[in-house]
């Protein structure tokens, strides 16, 4: 490509008997000249598009600045316009995501599809087709203005809307289209701002889908170590009625009086058939140790193996597990705490329903 350009130079100046220093000063004087072949750059239209060019990042190049006066005004105006562009994207971007969501909600409704719930994965979809359908209408507007081909075109809208802004291709730089065309120059505003919007509702909903994946593998981490440290390997029920467990939080709430922070924990690792207690855990579990017990619990059990103290031989006090209802305090042996457990498990997957919707 530069052995081409220069032979091309080679060919003019020899055509039109020019010197060096003569074709460079042309050179200077073409390219001075580019940015005005649309116009007058800096009356109203060719300023706010390249105010537009500033604040959202976009930066083509095709103007700038020349004094030093406008030099600083524009760096303070950046300083100033960009965050509070970003932050109106955002703001934009997240009140479309609520109205998509609402409106693909009623549409599942009206179709009468058994779950109307709309999922990321869903909003994600609808982003990713909003996002090609943008860069397409626009490649067609442009394509057909600026007489680019498609492709170009295309190119030009997608280095745009992710703000990269090479300036190969620039909207408005032909026959003084700043001046002569206003329903173009307003079409070109309107769809960069709008364009932006919606590529940040997308990577917006892009982002937040990792963030939330991330969280949830976190969370799950964090449950699974915690009942590990507070409760130990719980059995109930097995075989010849059997359990194992660990007093690791049994002894963690003795010695260090955590008052309801381990006692809590340790009972919500059992979905108690006594509601009023399960309840009333839960509500002190928000308050004292949240993230520490899954709220989808599906396993349930009446009883929980407790240590306590009791006299044994010679006045000596020694611990030994028993099993006690949660509400009652009663001993109760294990089968018996299992036969309860799945002889009220569906009367009581209702009353939790009703209490819910309460």
């Amino acid at each position: 490509e530069r052995q081409r350009l220069e032979l091309r130079q080679q060919e003019l100046r020899a055509r039109y008997n020019l010197s060096q220093g003569g074709y460079e000063e042309l050179e200077r004087v073409v390219l001075r000249l580019k940015p005005h072949k649309a116009g007058v750059q800096w009356r109203f239209a060719g300023s706010f598009y390249f105010a537009i060019t500033v604040i959202t990042t976009i930066g083509y190049g095709h103007a700038a600045p020349s004094t030093d006066g406008g030099k600083v005004f524009c760096m303070f105006y950046a300083l100033l316009g960009i965050p509070l562009t970003l932050v109106m994207f955002q703001s934009l971007g997240e009140r479309i995501n609520t109205l998509v969501r609402y409106l693909l909600h009623r549409a599942k409704k009206g179709l009468g599809m058994r779950r109307a719930d709309v999922s990321m994965a869903n909003m994600v979809l609808i982003g990713f087709f909003s996002c090609i359908s943008t860069l397409c209408i626009g490649a067609a507007a442009f394509s057909h203005y600026e007489h680019w081909t498609f492709f170009q075109a295309y190119y030009y809208c997608f280095i745009t809307l992710t703000t990269i802004g090479f300036g190969d291709y620039v909207a408005l730089q032909k026959d003084q289209a700043l001046q002569t065309q206003p329903q173009y120059v307003a079409f070109s505003f309107v769809y960069i701002l709008t364009g932006l919007t919606v590529i940040g509702a997308f990577l917006n909903l892009v982002v937040l889908r990792f963030m939330t994946m991330n969280a949830e593998d976190e969370k799950r981490d964090a449950e699974h170590r915690a009942l590990l440290t507070r409760n130990g390997q719980v059995g109930c029920g097995g075989g010849g009625g059997s359990a194992h467990t660990t007093d690791t939080a049994s002894s963690t709430a003795a010695a260090g009086g955590g008052g309801f922070r381990n006692v809590y924990a340790e009972v919500l690792h059992f979905q108690s058939m006594c509601s009023c207690l399960w309840y009333k855990s839960r509500e002190k579990l928000q308050y004292s140790i949240p993230m520490i017990i899954p709220r989808d619990l599906s396993t349930s059990d009446t009883c929980v193996e407790q240590s306590h103290s009791s006299p044994g031989a010679g006045g000596r006090y020694s611990d030994t597990p028993s099993r006690r209802c949660l509400c009652s305090g009663a001993p109760r042996s294990a089968i018996s705490s299992v036969s309860t457990g799945l002889h009220s498990l569906s009367t009581f997957r209702g009353l939790m329903k009703r209490r819910s919707s309460v």
